[in-house]
Formats: C-alpha cells, structure tokens, sequence
C-alpha cells in the first residue's frame, strides 16, 4: 500500500515514515501542502495521512483540493482535539482523525480501518424496502427518490448519480441495511468506521451532514438522544 505523508515537522514525518515502512508500506512525503498537492497529481497513492496546520497550502485546504478529484481515503493529523480543528477537517472531506501525538499501534489501525472501508463487501438488507427491482441482476434498493445499487455501489437520486466517498458510501449502505430503524452514533462508529472501542462521535455527525446534502436532508432524520435513520 502507498501512502502520501504530507507533515512540515520533520521529526514527526520522519518517525511516522519509518513506523509505516517497517509495517510495509511505501511512503511518499511532502513537509508542505503545496508540494504535498504536486505529489498526489502525480498519482500512485492509497491513502493520504495529512497534517492540519501546514505551510504554503494548509490541511484543509488541500484536503478540499483532493477530494475534488478522488475519493482516496484521507487521515488527518492536528495537535489540537478541539471542535475547530475536527469539524474543519472532516467537513473539508476527511474520513477521520487523530490527534497529535499518536501512538503507532492506535495510528496503524484508523489507517488499517481506512482502508479496510474503501474495499469492502456490503451486507445483504435486514429489511427489504418497499421497492427492490433488479436492474441489470444487480440489487437495487429504492427509498422515494433515493436508488442505491447495492452490487454496484452506486447511489442516485431522481435519476442522478451522487459521488460518494468510501467512508459515506459505507454509511448509507448501513442505513439501507435497516432502514426505519434508529441506529446510535456509538453503533456506527463500530460498523462503519471500525472502531473497536467508543470513539469521538463527532465523525458520525459531520458524516451524516456530508450525507445529507448529497442524497437529500429528509432522507435521514434525527432522533435526538439516541442517534439517526433512514426514512423509508
């Protein structure tokens, strides 16, 4: 697997690029957002680990810059925990964070995660929706307006299709897999982003309002203390 680094502290970039090559990965670094940019036109890449504050082009910046291209699954490192620095970051497109510093074993896994959430293989439905016709023999679940072939990986609406990422793809396909049913934020970190212990719900919030916008607000409603669902 190959992964782009993009981090302007050289010991950080450095430690984090050896970490990753002893468990087998190639690294491509950058030490600013710019250059950072240039080496993933250039391609090759799996996933990119990429630092909040950098100069030049910062983060976030280069994250919006990435995702109007790709769908490649994107880890953001910040030093800081706070809301600024975790909404910026995920509503720029990222799929997840972690704060800085990180423990490699803890860093390995959110990537293993990542990467895990982009090839994976979805589960048949718990419940069959209303509509379900098949459509060139692939499964296609339908809610209103709403199509989501579920061989495929393809979602549509009124007809369209809607580009999702990995990590958003995966989510709906959650939902679609019981839809009506009130799924907890703890849930889905689990399913979805493969937690394996209660992580920062806060994912799952900008996740859902990333969703939102692409297949349509109504779509998935709010259930205020336990979590959301997909309105059939």
């Amino acid at each position: 697997m190959n992964v782009l680094l993009v981090e302007d502290d050289t010991v950080i970039r450095r430690s984090v690029a050896l970490v990753l090559e002893r468990y087998g990965y190639t690294v491509a670094s950058a030490e600013d957002g710019l250059a950072g940019l240039d080496l993933f036109r250039a391609g090759g890449h799996d996933l990119l680990l990429l630092d909040v504050m950098l100069p030049g082009l910062d983060g976030i910046g280069l994250c919006r810059k990435v995702r109007e291209t790709s769908l490649m699954p994107i880890l953001m490192m910040s030093a800081r925990g706070d809301s600024i620095d975790v909404v910026g970051a995920l509503e720029a497109g990222a799929d997840d964070y972690v704060v800085k510093p990180v423990e490699p074993p803890v860093l390995l896994a959110r990537m293993r995660a990542l990467l895990r959430r982009a090839s994976f293989t979805p589960t048949e439905p718990s419940v069959a929706p209303t509509s379900a016709p098949a459509v060139d023999g692939h499964q296609v679940l339908t809610f209103g307006n709403l199509t989501l072939d579920t061989d495929g990986l393809e979602a549509r609406v009124a007809g369209e299709p809607v580009v999702l990422t990995p990590t958003e793809l995966r989510l709906l396909l959650e939902f679609a897999a019981r839809p009506g049913a009130v799924l907890e934020r703890q849930t889905l970190l689990r399913t979805v982003w493969d937690y394996g212990w209660d992580g920062d719900s806060r994912v799952v919030d900008l996740c859902v309002q990333r969703l939102r916008k692409k297949i349509g607000a109504e779509r998935i409603e709010t259930v205020r203390g336990f979590g959301y669902k997909l309105v059939r």
